[in-house]
């Protein structure tokens, strides 16, 4: 009935999903971490993509489309990454 790259997405957004919303966002713990310039940026793009895949298996999950889905995706987004992410 589930395709392995439905469940595998499905999977993604449990632990990365409860990962990011655990441990504060992607700002927060680069800021804890001491992070500066180029390990900074290198650990921030990857907690975004970590952060998207999540907030996309999330929004598949709530079955959204469209608008909604947008909206919820880009919140959801925002929200993982922080304060230094700005809206697209």
């Amino acid at each position: 009935m589930f395709t392995k790259p439905f469940l595998a997405a499905l999977s993604l957004a449990f632990f990365a999903g409860g990962a990011l919303a655990e441990s504060g966002s992607c700002t927060a713990r680069a800021a804890e971490k001491k992070l500066a310039g180029a390990a900074k940026t290198s650990f921030l793009s990857k907690c975004e993509k970590d952060a998207t895949a999540a907030c996309n298996a999330n929004a598949m999950e709530k079955k959204l489309a469209g608008a909604a889905k947008n909206s919820f995706t880009n919140k959801c987004i925002r929200d993982a990454v922080g304060a230094e992410k700005k809206p697209a």
